[in-house]
């Protein structure tokens, strides 16, 4: 009889509930957790081939030719350990702490790597988060006073009367689940769906309204809106009266933006600009402009993202019902929080950050996350000092950072690179060391905290025994720290001490987890009250339109529109995005979703195209100032002719992942590596591409 595990996806970031049946140390079946129900999208399904993927690391290796070359020798644990124990406390001593950089994707361990970085002395712990969504945690935090922690904002799909995307490709991505299904719940009872992209993709073509704005003009679009809102004044006066301040200077800023002059910079018609205006009104407060998940699109994205979040602050959404929301933690709940290992003591540490986030480079970043795209430019210039090593976990800045020339140029100078990884990764390939860590079903890891209108924990939970030689990251770390002299911070033997330790506070035992595969923390919707409990950070308690945090950094709150011009004769901007099939950068490899999606495809206009004598599934090549790439064409009407567009994540160059293996091109390839001065973000559109056929 099977057996039944819950646990927690991780073929992408949401990490979604899930239920595993095991027969015979083997997963016979992987589905959303029942008791959720949030489904399972066919990344989700495709753990199983992950699972029994023979082109995975298998056990550690240690470099032994050129970087990159694929010259390997196996090696014990004990040996590996020790080999990145000793390069790291040669490069210590010689380039101190802050020479050590740690890159990873965002993950439950992240409290331990954090303990880990702050035990070495180092303040150069970073995450993928500003390669996404930077710019909108900036821009958050600049109006509520809310950073990405402890609380994010979120879109109450399940009540919404109007959701307003920028791009956000939500029924095609498939990146949550539980938002996909909560969205098309509440247009199956009425719910309008406004889609504003470049592109027709699969979102656009459920809407009720779609749009193809010229790229890069949203923040155009978006001040004609405020000021026909501010104008006609269809704004929710008594919620602007009570949590809203400078709403005079966002008038007399907004007043020469007119629907007209919109439509001139946009494509969109005056009329219709105002018809939106006056819909969202007529669904207020219950209406959402999503501020967008992954942000990081132009230069200008904070002052964008700051234009959607104040139309919800017009419309009295934030923290209302089918609007935005707060995430609630477990302390909303009236518990204490998870405990963590980064909240120990340690020694101060004096040397600025490698990105200058939270400095004074970028003074307004939260240095949580950093700012992954001066990776780089840091380690070519040695500026703030040099750098000599990193560790990457689960991170591949090789395909994740614009510019990958550069970025492999930067690797080059480093005296140690170690890839704590699942998957050949990129940069795995090209490291010292390979640390192979269990994928999700072989594994237990730290619990999770979910927060949202009901705050409950998960916890992942090992399905099956390890099919190679692998640890998990938390004891990867603990090991390594034992080497390093670091023991002290991390006083656990097993997960188990690890999960008692996070729920020691909270009145939590791990056998409660055992029926369903979470614990609620509450029963009861917490959304707080509209008239006089919402909680802003801000130093007036309100809405800051006019921010304090940006004005005293030396960021005006509002800058004049500069004219997006169009792209020289022969050149297209290229934009990026995903599909319904692949995570990111970590699943073209994957053996059922290759067979889906197996290599991304160049979109572009049918009459750019027609121009350029290039045939629907040609190969062309493009080019940009920073790299050449080859992809097959898919010429078609719905994209704007300004743009080209192809899916993020192909061009591997790794041979032991032979199914994707020179499949497609690599958009970081082409990408050229510059940055939101204010919300530091990269922008991954600004790039301009020559397309020609290849004969």
């Amino acid at each position: 009889m099977a057996k039944e595990v819950y646990s927690i996806c991780f073929m992408c970031t949401q990490r979604c509930p899930i239920r595993v049946l095991v027969e015979n140390d083997d997963v016979i079946w992987i589905e959303g957790n029942p008791h959720v129900d949030r489904g399972l999208c066919a990344k989700g399904s495709a753990g199983l081939s992950l699972l029994h993927d023979h082109e995975r690391p298998q056990y550690p290796m240690i470099r032994t030719g050129a970087r990159g070359a694929g010259q390997w020798r196996r090696a014990t644990w004990d040996e590996a350990l020790d080999y990145v124990a000793e390069k790291l406390k040669k490069i210590v001593k010689k380039h101190g702490p802050q020479s050590v950089l740690w890159g990873e994707r965002n993950n439950l361990n992240t409290h331990i790597v954090r303990a880990f970085m702050n035990g070495l002395g180092s303040p150069n712990h970073f995450t993928h988060e500003s390669l996404c969504r930077g710019s909108s945690l900036t821009a958050i935090g600049a109006l509520t006073g809310y950073t990405y922690w402890p609380a994010e904002v979120g879109v109450d799909y399940a009540n919404t009367r109007h959701l307003i995307l920028y791009g956000r490709n939500l029924l095609e991505s498939l990146d949550n689940m539980k938002a996909t299904n909560s969205l098309l719940d509440s247009m199956e009872k009425g719910a309008k769906l406004t889609y504003i992209d470049p592109r027709v993709s699969v979102t656009a073509t459920k809407a009720d309204r779609y749009w193809m704005i010229r790229p890069g003009t949203d923040l155009a679009l978006n001040y004609a809106l405020i000021r026909t809102i501010l104008k006609e004044r269809l704004y929710d006066q008594e919620y602007v009266q009570r949590w809203v301040t400078g709403l005079a200077e966002l008038q007399a800023f907004v007043e020469p933006y007119t629907p007209e002059w919109a439509e001139q910079e946009t494509g969109i018609p005056a009329g219709e600009i105002v018809a939106l205006a006056r819909d969202a009104a007529a669904d207020k407060p219950a209406v959402a402009f999503h501020f967008g998940y992954r942000s990081s699109h132009y230069t200008n994205d904070i002052y964008t993202r700051r234009s959607i979040i104040m139309l919800n602050a017009l419309m009295g959404s934030i923290e209302a019902k089918g609007g935005l929301i707060f995430k609630k933690t477990p302390k909303d709940a009236g518990h204490a929080g998870v405990s963590k290992y980064s909240d120990q003591e340690f020694p101060k540490i004096t040397h600025p950050r490698f990105d200058g986030a939270g400095e004074a480079r970028f003074p307004i970043i939260n240095a949580f996350h950093g700012n992954a795209q001066q990776l780089a430019p840091a380690i070519l210039n040695e500026d703030p000092y040099p750098l000599k090593a990193l560790i990457a976990n689960r991170f591949d800045p090789l395909v994740s950072i614009p510019d990958s020339t550069a970025t492999r140029q930067a690797l080059d100078k480093l005296d140690l690179i170690v890839a704590i990884e699942v998957n050949f990764s990129q940069t795995a390939w090209y490291a010292d060391v390979i640390l192979p860590e269990p994928m999700y079903l072989e594994r237990n890891d730290c619990i999770q905290t979910v927060t949202g209108l009901k705050p409950s924990l998960f916890m992942r939970r090992q399905a099956v025994t390890p099919r190679y030689d692998s640890l998990p990251a938390w004891l990867i770390i603990k090991k390594l720290a034992q080497r390093l002299g670091l023991g002290q911070y991390f006083p656990y033997e097993t997960i188990e001490d690890i999960w008692n330790f996070q729920l020691k506070n909270l009145g939590v035992k791990i056998e409660d987890f055992n029926a369903k595969g979470f614990v609620a923390l509450t029963d009861k919707t917490l959304l707080w009250d509209r008239k006089d409990g919402i909680k802003f950070k801000t130093p007036s308690g309100k809405i800051e339109l006019v921010s304090s945090l940006m004005e005293n950094a030396g960021f005006p709150s509002f800058v004049p529109y500069t004219p997006m011009p169009a792209p020289p004769a022969g050149r297209f901007r290229l934009i990026v995005g995903r599909c319904a099939a692949h995570t990111h950068i970590s699943t073209q490899n994957n053996l059922h979703l290759n067979e889906l999606v197996p290599e991304n495809e160049l979109w572009i206009n049918a009459q750019a195209a027609d121009r350029l004598e290039i045939k629907n599934g040609a190969y062309v090549e493009v080019a940009s100032p920073v790299g050449v790439g080859k992809i097959k064409a898919k010429v078609t009407d719905f994209i704007h002719p300004e743009a080209v567009f192809m899916l993020h994540g192909f061009g591997k160059t790794v041979p032991a992942q032979t199914r994707c293996y020179l499949k497609g091109a690599s958009d970081a390839l082409l990408q050229e590596n510059v940055s939101d001065p204010v919300g530091g973000s990269p922008g991954l559109h600004e790039t301009m591409v020559q397309v020609r056929p290849l004969t």
